[in-house]
């Protein structure tokens, strides 16, 4: 299930790119600044390059890569 970033309120959507960004594997020795990736991630979401799965089995949101995302979670 895709959540839209744009319900979440501001904290939570903050949170939740920050928990991906700082994830272990997810800087690859990148010494960029906190704010910076963030940001970064915020941009992807608002051009719709990165959208948030939820997995309601799991209870767990991740961020992915819009071309990553299966077709069939895109046609509803």
């Amino acid at each position: 299930m895709l959540i839209p970033h744009d319900l979440l309120e501001a904290e939570t959507l903050t949170r939740l790119i920050e928990d991906f960004v700082t994830r272990e594997g997810t800087d690859n020795g990148d010494d960029t600044p906190l704010d910076t990736r963030v940001e970064r991630v915020r941009h992807a979401l608002r051009k719709g390059e990165a959208v948030i799965a939820y997995d309601p089995d799991s209870q767990q949101c991740q961020l992915m890569l819009k071309r990553d995302v299966p077709k069939e979670w895109l046609e509803t």
